[in-house]
């Protein structure tokens, strides 16, 4: 089968993803984590029978500008030909640069519908959605595919479906080092990841566990990937992307960010997800961005008491006054 080339592998390069994350990879932490270093982005997964249905609250989900591209729409479901029919129509609406299959769901909600990883467990499942999201774009964009090791630690099958994958025709793989039992508990495990990086011609994306540059270099060095996904530690840090590359190009690891920095930036995504078309009114774009606000500030003096602070806040100008009083607090760098 002759295979196209993803134009962000080419001439060496070695693509820094952004995880799709549910609540979290919305168009503007998107947008943020571009500007800070991400080369590639790849939506909050979606229904496929949301699609389908023209279900307006599940379109929104696949909202990007251009300036994020590379940007991939994610989608999940267990019906192969409505999974193509789908992806059909959000190449239409409007033509993301790839469609990604989402294989490593853990939560119940989509494993319960055959979606996500439940389809680990039934390989002939697996290849059934995966060339039915092929035959439906038909070649318009290309197809790739994020998944995990295996349902459990006794069902390790990451390199079987990795070939099957590449099989159907999926031209990149992200592969997140965990089972589906482990959910987000224990180790990445990265000798299965480079196990399925050197058992297919397709880019292998590997996925766990990247928390900094020399996390990034490590991989790199030690293992057959093409490229890294980084997902959690971005939540909190998603300086992590000019970080990482600091560190590839020059050894170095940069000084921390000023905890200033940090605040404006927080403010600047407040600001942002408000003005945003998703969440609508302020106080519901507010308790929104709830968990974020405090996946931001772990690591900042007086934490605890900024968390117990940022879980109530309905407005901006809450937030504004609690970074004003953070600010003006002895301490002025994070731990």
């Amino acid at each position: 089968m002759l295979r196209r080339v993803l134009p962000w592998f080419q001439n060496g390069a070695f693509p820094l993803y952004l995880a799709p994350m549910a609540g979290v990879t919305d168009v503007v932490f998107r947008q943020i984590c571009k500007e800070l270093g991400a080369d590639v982005m790849v939506t909050e997964f979606v229904s496929a029978e949301g699609i389908i249905q023209a279900d307006e609250r599940t379109r929104k989900y696949t909202e990007f500008t251009d300036e994020q591209r590379p940007v991939g729409v994610q989608l999940f479901g267990g019906d192969g030909e409505r999974m193509g029919e789908a992806a059909k129509k959000i190449i239409d609406w409007k033509r993301p640069d790839f469609i990604d299959i989402n294989f490593g769901c853990p939560v119940n909600k989509v494993v319960s519908k055959n979606g996500g990883s439940s389809l680990l467990k039934d390989c002939p499942a697996l290849a059934s959605v995966a060339a039915g999201v092929k035959r439906g774009v038909g070649g318009e964009v290309p197809v790739t595919a994020k998944m995990r090791i295996g349902w459990d630690d006794k069902t390790i099958n990451a390199v079987e479906v990795c070939r099957i994958l590449e099989d159907c025709g999926m031209e990149a793989i992200a592969v997140h080092g965990r089972t589906r039992s482990q959910s987000y508990s224990g180790d990445a495990n990265w000798e299965v990841i480079d196990a399925c990086a050197r058992a297919v011609k397709i880019p292998v994306i590997g996925n766990g566990d990247i928390a900094s540059g020399e996390d990034l270099a490590r991989r790199k060095q030690e293992t057959a990937v093409s490229g890294v996904m980084i997902g959690r530690a971005a939540m909190q840090n998603p300086w992590i992307f000019r970080e990482a590359k600091h560190y590839l190009k020059t050894g170095e690891t940069l000084t921390s960010v000023p905890l200033e920095e940090r605040w404006e930036l927080v403010l600047r995504h407040c600001r942002l997800a408000v003005t945003s078309a998703r969440y609508g009114a302020e106080r519901h774009a507010m308790m929104a961005m709830r968990a974020r606000l405090m996946a931001y500030c772990k690591g900042f003096p007086g934490a605890k008491e900024l968390r117990q602070r940022l879980a109530r806040v309905e407005s901006v100008a809450e937030v504004e006054d609690i970074a004003a009083a953070s600010l003006a607090a002895p301490e002025s760098v994070p731990a």
